[in-house]
This record gives C-alpha cells, structure tokens and sequence, in this order.
C-alpha cells in the first residue's frame, strides 16, 4: 500500500470507530461523575453521591450497588421532606440521574469500618442493561459542599 491507501484505510477506521461510540446502536452508555461520601458521623449508616450519564438513545435504570463497605446498600428517592428505599432509579436516554444532598441518594447501612475524610472505596453500579460500572468514591469532610 502506498502511503495515500494507507492513510484512507486509517481514515475510514477512524470513522467506523467514532460511530460505534455515538449510542445509535439502542445500548446505553454509562459515565459516573462526581462521586463522594461525607465522612460519616456514626459506624452505622452513611449516604453516597454521584452523577449517572447515560450517553446512549435507550433508558436505563440504575437497580443495584455493591460493595464490601457495608452489609447493606440501598437506593432512596426523595420526595419533599420523605426518603424511601425503591428498587431502581431511572437514568434517561442521553440524561442524567443525580443524586445528591437532600435528594436521591445511596445509604450504606452496618458498615464494617467507619470511613474517614480522604479514604477512598469502591462501589459496583449496576444496572438493568448496561455493564456494571466500578466507581472509586473518595471520602470528604462530613460538612463537605460540591460546588455544583
């Protein structure tokens, strides 16, 4: 090959790859950002925080999180001044799920050391379609504030 077919080989690569990558195949497209935990006051429960983006043209729910910090991981919705523990949370075609202070959110409950103010830990997304997501969450000051 000369070095014209070579760079239109390359070329044409490039293109098929960055389709692949734009979500219309219908699966979505999972990126986790902003992660945190306030440092926990108690050895009992603690909450989690994060942002789900789902890049891709098909809704998805996020249905489970795991990890070896606490016996029990649960998802909460708010609603007003209630929190509850549901079974999923949906993560919209190309949106976003928040959760937050005050709003949905993760609670680890008995867990098995108390963490402080710049551990980091793992936690496992899981989702109704996707791949599981491993997300590393630092641990911040108890009054810690993102700026968004």
């Amino acid at each position: 090959m000369n070095r014209h077919t070579t760079l239109a080989v390359a070329l044409t690569l490039t293109a098929g790859l960055t389709l692949a990558g734009c979500g219309g195949d219908g699966v979505p497209r999972i990126e986790v950002a902003d992660p945190y935990m306030p440092q926990p006051v108690t050895q009992q429960m603690a909450g989690a925080y994060l942002t789900v983006k789902n890049n891709g043209d098909t809704a998805e729910k996020l249905t489970e999180v795991t990890s070896n910090l606490a016996k029990t991981i649960t998802i909460h919705k708010t609603v007003g001044n209630k929190m509850e523990q549901v079974e999923s949370l949906p993560v919209p075609a190309n949106g976003t799920l928040r959760l937050s202070h005050g709003g949905n959110h993760l609670m680890f409950m008995g867990l098995k050391s108390k963490p402080a103010k710049g551990d980091v830990f793992t936690v496992t997304l899981h989702f109704a379609a996707a791949d599981p997501v491993r997300v590393q969450i630092p641990v911040k000051a108890a009054d810690y504030q993102p700026k968004h």
